[in-house]
């Protein structure tokens, strides 16, 4: 009879934890949004005014829920009034122009009185809004956290199996970067590029978010490498390169993958501080971080409901990735028994 792989009895006690299985569930809905959100199904009118400024959150649609305002005036001039005996000479020049503006006066736009989610100063939908917002945290999150836990596995990896001279470069390495702190040190590289963008967010944070990563991988691949199966490996003549990725790479790929949902939960928090402080995404994009950074002017004016859906939709998201994080740990774990 087959044995069950290492995997299998990873996700089935996965599933067996109801915590986990529904923070699993809300980081899949997450997942989906954003995947709906880029495919361009969601969230692409989150920039366009549909309601009148601040218009509050409210479930009920009535027929009296839109006003109808004019986009622009026509620009029009007085009748012809005769100064002294004179006519104006220039009066079929005006009326030339007084007709072109009545021929390409825009029509009038009809704005919503209120919204589900309720609108911001310029008009703007919340609820559109927050979807590209969680599309732009999530996206950096997730790319971030790919870059920087690649990064720490194969310089982790590196430095824990080959040692020496090796392993001194790269602990020197991480020691410089560790020696910073952190928020400091992101805030450092931020101001010296100079140029907003997700490419540049997720640079920033990639970039030095691998060391708890490097941490991890380098112990890990100290403990395997004189392990018996690497030895074996050895002697029926594997190479290096493939003892390093083929044989102890999987072994400890729950570690990887434990981090790997750390990195996701911290680069969301910090591309949150970022965009509030004004280095993260530019004008022309939308996140968690910048809402909250306007939600707290409006706050002051009495309008909550930016502040409010936007801190729901990232602490939800944030709650449930660090609860299926803790729940990975312990079925990614192989000293627990199936």
């Amino acid at each position: 009879m087959r044995s069950e792989s290492a995997w299998s009895l990873a996700l089935r006690r996965l599933w067996r934890d109801p915590v986990g299985r529904i923070s699993l569930g809300v980081v899949t809905f997450y997942l989906v949004l954003v995947g709906m959100v880029l495919a361009g199904w969601l969230g692409t009118r989150w920039n366009d005014p549909v309601a009148v400024n601040y218009a509050p959150p409210t479930w009920f649609v009535s027929a009296a829920n839109r006003v109808t305002l004019p986009a622009g005036e026509a620009w029009d001039r007085t009748l012809v009034v005769p100064l002294y005996g004179w006519t104006d000479p220039l009066e079929p020049l005006w009326s030339e122009a007084r007709a072109a503006a009545q021929r390409i006066q825009p029509e009038p736009v009809s704005y919503r009185l209120t919204l589900p989610f309720g609108a911001d100063k310029w008009g703007r939908d919340v609820g559109q809004k927050v979807l590209k917002g969680t599309q732009t945290s999530v996206w950096v999150g997730l790319v971030a956290a790919f870059v920087a836990t690649l990064i720490g596995t194969v310089l982790g990896a590196l430095a824990g199996y080959y040692g020496r001279v090796v392993d001194d470069l790269l602990n020197g390495f991480y020691g410089v970067l560790t020696s910073i702190p952190y928020l400091l040190l992101v805030f450092a590289v931020a101001a010296v590029l100079q140029q907003k963008g997700v490419g540049t967010l997720i640079l920033i944070l990639g970039l030095t978010g691998w060391t708890g990563v490097f941490r991890l991988v380098r112990a890990e691949y100290m403990k395997h490498r004189t392990r018996e199966y690497v030895l074996a490996a050895g002697a029926l003549g594997a190479s290096h390169g493939r003892r390093v990725w083929v044989h102890i790479l999987p072994n400890v790929s729950h570690v990887v993958l434990v981090q790997f949902s750390q990195n996701l939960v911290g680069f969301i928090k910090s591309e949150v501080i970022l965009s509030f402080l004004g280095f993260g995404v530019p004008v022309s994009s939308v996140s968690w971080g910048s809402m909250l950074n306007e939600a707290q002017n409006e706050l002051i004016l009495g309008k909550w409901w930016q502040l409010v859906v936007t801190t729901v939709a990232m602490a939800v998201f944030v709650t449930a990735s660090s609860l299926l994080t803790d729940a990975l740990r312990d079925a990614l774990d192989p000293r627990l028994n199936s």
